[in-house]
């Protein structure tokens, strides 16, 4: 079974769980579990592809943190986002 496409479609289910997230409560929210939830899917997806890919040496570990002012939430948030970003 090949298991890209539901892993790209987890990926944009979290680029759509972040968005609901982020808009709803200005700065009240935890990076925690996103950054985690990232971590999770990008470490299944170096499984997935083959060690000299270079495709997925373009995604990097994003450093759980938990950041208390909302500026330094969205640096996070969009962070993911961006490496997210890259799968869709």
């Amino acid at each position: 079974m090949d298991l890209r496409a539901p892993l790209v479609k987890m990926i944009a289910q979290l680029l759509q769980d972040m968005q609901i997230i982020q808009h709803g409560g200005s700065g009240y929210y935890s990076c925690i579990s996103i950054i985690s939830r990232y971590n999770k899917l990008l470490a299944k997806a170096r499984v997935l592809f083959p060690e000299d890919d270079p495709l997925i040496d373009t995604f990097e570990e994003i450093p759980e943190s938990d950041p208390k002012d909302p500026s330094d939430k969205m640096k996070v948030m969009q962070s993911v986002r961006v490496e997210s970003g890259q799968a869709s």
